[in-house]
């Protein structure tokens, strides 16, 4: 009797890792939480078929020193009560180590203390709100430049590259249209320029002909867009239909291919700030080209740039998990991800850098632009 218990004492001792929640000897299990049932399916549904990939790809090589990851999908519908729940469960039922990609700037909030307070990392949010690292946190660590840094760059090029004379806004009336909006406006400000005009819309809103009549009265030749999808296919084929065409610029919110999908031969010329570039079919890098066929043949679907944030989201915590060491614990991943350079990878992503007093990982955006219905990045990466 003696005997065992010093054996599971000196087990125990040598093994501390495997008492951490969502750590094992062969497994480190990791959640996300998204919306499958709700306004913004298509974009999870994607997502989590990203980090699927990434997931089968690291195992087959054999995992994590050793470790297995296995992924815990719960569905928030892009409701933040519901983001607590799943958040709940995660974290009580599923015991995960990490929550990562979490989608949506509402439901990431509602449900962030939640693993913070349980020491599960709250990492790489697919949300450009500065609150996703704002204030810096342990554990609380963010990939995505924020709405404001995109944009205030983007159109200080754009004002230099299109000589624009008078650049106004259309923007969604709630916190996301309003971080848009005052982007570009420090941004003008910067070089000495104010806007022109400012309109703006509700959420929901499919009706933008007075918005839009508004702007080309002002006599704008630049237009700031603090909108999502369905918003900016409306306003721009609203301004097509008006004979009005000024240079309009969205950011990641709008950067998509369902605009060039929907919006058709309309929304050529269109710009967004982006931070990675737009996975297709015959991509001039050969390993994006093989990278979206074998995602089509295990999906039935192609890749979109929300498969490539997922895919991008499990690497990165991959890359920590590997500096961490085979003793993977909260306060190991968090030294490992402040001290550890992410690369630039295939899909044009910037490299991220973090430090114990900077929780995001890179603040800059390139522009990219829908030409012959695709979109194509047309600038480096900018810094304002």
């Amino acid at each position: 009797m003696k005997r065992i218990a010093l054996a599971t004492l000196a087990l125990a001792i040598a093994s501390p890792a495997f008492a951490q929640q969502g750590v094992t000897a062969n497994e480190i299990v990791i959640g996300t939480a998204q919306d499958l049932s709700g306004p913004i399916v298509n974009f999870s549904k994607a997502a989590v078929n990203g980090m699927k990939m990434r997931v089968d790809e690291i195992n087959a090589a054999g995992g994590i020193h050793g470790r297995k990851l296995r992924l815990v999908v719960e569905d928030h519908g892009y409701d933040p009560k519901k983001a607590v729940l799943a958040a709940q469960k995660m974290v009580q039922q599923d015991k995960i180590f990490a929550a990562v990609g979490s989608i949506g700037t509402a439901t990431a909030m509602a449900a962030m203390a939640i693993y913070l307070d349980a020491k599960v990392a709250h990492l790489f949010p697919l949300s450009g709100a500065r609150e996703m690292f704002d204030p810096v946190a342990p554990l609380k660590f963010s990939f995505a430049a924020p709405y404001y840094d995109q944009i205030r760059a983007g159109i200080k090029r754009l004002v230099k590259e299109k000589g624009l004379k008078k650049v106004c806004t259309l923007y969604q009336d709630d916190d996301f249209g309003l971080e848009v909006m005052k982007g570009a406006e420090q941004g003008l400000k910067d070089i000495g320029m104010v806007y022109a005009e400012r309109t703006t819309y509700k959420r929901g809103a499919t009706e933008f002909s007075s918005q839009v009549a508004k702007l080309k009265e002002a006599g704008c030749d630049g237009v700031v867009m603090g909108t999502i999808i369905r918003e900016t296919i409306g306003t721009i084929a609203t301004a097509k239909k008006l004979d009005y065409n000024p240079v309009f610029v969205g950011t990641t919110a709008s950067y998509s291919e369902i605009i060039h999908k929907l919006g058709g031969p309309a929304v050529n010329g269109f710009y967004s700030t982006c931070t990675t570039n737009n996975p297709y079919a015959d991509d001039p890098n050969p390993k994006v080209k093989e990278w979206f066929a074998a995602y089509k043949a295990k999906f039935s679907d192609d890749p979109t740039v929300f498969s490539v944030y997922g895919w991008e989201i499990v690497n990165m915590f991959a890359i920590a998990a590997t500096a961490a060491g085979k003793d993977l614990t909260p306060d190991s991943l968090n030294k490992a991800i402040e001290s550890t350079k992410f690369p630039a990878d295939m899909f044009g992503a910037d490299e991220n850098t973090f430090s114990a007093t900077k929780h995001l990982g890179t603040d800059r955006a390139m522009l990219c632009q829908i030409q012959d219905g695709k979109w194509k990045s047309v600038s480096e990466y900018l810094t304002n």
